[in-house]
C-alpha cells in the first residue's frame, strides 16, 4: 500500500467523482482509476460503488476513509515537525479561547518580547478541540477552564478571573455596582456554543442552580464573544462572561461583576505533558511574570469559587497556581 493511493482514494472519496478527482490530483482519469482498484485488491475490499454515472462510497469504504485521512494526518504532521527541528525560527502553536478575551494575548506579548525570535501560530479552539490538538501534536499550548482535562495533558492555573454580565448600556443592571445573581432569573440568558465554550455554560448554569433557580435560556447559540455581544447589544439577552473579556470591542456594552455569591473563572495553561517543545516553559514563565503584576491570582475577599472548584483558589484538578 502506497501513500499515493491513500491520497487518491481520499480525494475520490470527497470528490465522489472520477473526473474532478483526477483533476485535483494532475493525473489522467484512468490512471487514478488503476490505483484505487490496485489499492482494493490489497486490501481485499471493494471501497467504493461505481456506475456509468454515479460513485459512491461502501460501508468498507467510509470506515478505511477515517483511518486513511488520519493517516495523510499523521505523515503531513510528521513533515511540519522535521521541517521545524531544521528551521532557523522556533516556533510555537497556541490555542486561544476567543479573540475577546486578553489573558492569553496579554501572556504572548510578555513572550516576545523576552523571544523575539519565537514564531507564534495562534488557533482559535474551545477546549474541547484544544485537548485534542494537544494530544495529537497540532498545539504546543492552550488556555481554559482546566476542569475535564485528559489525564496526558498537564495544566497551571495562571488567573482567578471574576464572572460577571455583559449587558447594554441602558439595561437596568447597567447602573449597579454588581449584580445578583439571582437578579438573573428574570433575563433570558445566552450561553455559548457547547463545542466551544461547555466549562463556561457549565459554571453558569450552576451558579444559577446555586442562587436557587434554572436560568432561561435563550435560545440561538453564538460561536464568538463577538457575537454574543451583537445579540446583547440588541437586548435579546444578557451573556455572563469573565471579566477579561473585551469590553471595547462591543461599543454600547458594559459588564457588570456578579455578586451574591461573587464568582471566580480559573484560566489554565494547557500542554500535553510529553511535548518537547522548550517555549511551554517561557510561556508559563511569561504567565508568572503577569500574574504577579496584575494581581491575576489575587482576587477581592469577597469573591468566591466557581462552584465546583476548591476553596480558597477555584483551581483545575491538577492546577497548581504559577
Amino acid at each position: 500500500m502506497e501513500l499515493r493511493q491513500l491520497r487518491y482514494f481520499v480525494t475520490l472519496a470527497e470528490e465522489l467523482h472520477f473526473g474532478r478527482a483526477a483533476a485535483r490530483e494532475h493525473i489522467v482519469q484512468s490512471a487514478l482509476s488503476q490505483q484505487v482498484q490496485r489499492l482494493e485488491r490489497e486490501l481485499g475490499v471493494r471501497l467504493l460503488d461505481r456506475s456509468t454515472h454515479h460513485v459512491d462510497l461502501t460501508s468498507a469504504g467510509a470506515a478505511f476513509l477515517v483511518e486513511a485521512r488520519q493517516i495523510l494526518d499523521h505523515v503531513d504532521r510528521a513533515k511540519h515537525a522535521a521541517r521545524n527541528a531544521v528551521s532557523s525560527a522556533p516556533t510555537l502553536r497556541v490555542g486561544i479561547i476567543d479573540a475577546g478575551y486578553d489573558s492569553m494575548p496579554q501572556i504572548l506579548r510578555e513572550l516576545q518580547r523576552a523571544h523575539p525570535d519565537v514564531t507564534i501560530h495562534q488557533v482559535e479552539a474551545g477546549t474541547p478541540e484544544q485537548y485534542r490538538r494537544l494530544l495529537d501534536g497540532r498545539l504546543d499550548i492552550g488556555i481554559g477552564r482546566a476542569s475535564q482535562t485528559p489525564a496526558e495533558v498537564a495544566s497551571k492555573l495562571i488567573r482567578l478571573d471574576p464572572l460577571g454580565v455583559l449587558v447594554p448600556e441602558d439595561h437596568r443592571f447597567a447602573g449597579m455596582d454588581g449584580v445578583p445573581v439571582a437578579a438573573l432569573a428574570d433575563e433570558l440568558l445566552l450561553l455559548g456554543e457547547e463545542e466551544q465554550t461547555p466549562e463556561l455554560n457549565q459554571l453558569v448554569i450552576e451558579l444559577c442552580r446555586s442562587a436557587g433557580f434554572s436560568p432561561r435560556v435563550y435560545e440561538g447559540t453564538v460561536e464568538s464573544t463577538r457575537a454574543a455581544a451583537d445579540l446583547v447589544l440588541q437586548h435579546r439577552c444578557v451573556h455572563c462572561v469573565p471579566s477579561s473579556f473585551r469590553t471595547s470591542n462591543r461599543p454600547g456594552t458594559i459588564w457588570r461583576p456578579l455578586t451574591e455569591p461573587a464568582t471566580l473563572y480559573p484560566w489554565s495553561l494547557l500542554w500535553h505533558d510529553a511535548n518537547p517543545s522548550p517555549h511551554i516553559a517561557d510561556v508559563i514563565d511569561s504567565a508568572r511574570q503577569l500574574a504577579e503584576q496584575l494581581g491575576w491570582l489575587r482576587p477581592a475577599r469577597s469573591t468566591e469559587p466557581a462552584p465546583g472548584e476548591d476553596a480558597p483558589a477555584a483551581t483545575s484538578h491538577s492546577d497548581e497556581p504559577v
